[in-house]
């Protein structure tokens, strides 16, 4: 459910920057880390229904997925996790979390001028 307001955000921003150029928006795109806290398909679900009545409505939201990776502290290989596992493909050193993954912004709002 704290997808709503995040959404609810989303929408006010591209909907501001439609309003200030005389546009709607026709797409939107997002970058979301597996490690946000917040999950795709509700963002996408709370979208449209947000969406609706507003420069939005009828826009493509893309999610781009980030998914967590570590850092091998011998080699600095950064590298997606296994399953169970900390250790690096390059040189089996351990690996330690690091801030990718965790990534949530919008990255472009694409809008379009009628006339």
């Amino acid at each position: 459910m704290h997808e709503y307001p995040i959404t609810l955000r989303i929408v006010e921003i591209a909907n501001q920057q439609a309003e200030g150029a005389g546009a709607r928006v026709s797409g939107i795109d997002l970058v979301v880390g597996d490690d946000s806290g917040f999950i795709g398909e509700s963002i996408q679900m709370y979208f449209d229904i947000i969406a609706e009545g507003t420069p939005c409505e009828g826009a493509a939201l893309s999610i781009e997925r980030v998914r967590p990776q570590l850092k091998c502290a011998a080699c600095g290989t950064y590298f997606v996790r296994k399953p169970f596992s900390f250790t690096c493909p390059q040189c089996g050193g351990d690996g330690y979390p690091t801030e990718i993954g965790k990534e949530f912004y919008v990255k472009s709002v694409e809008l379009t001028t009628e006339g």
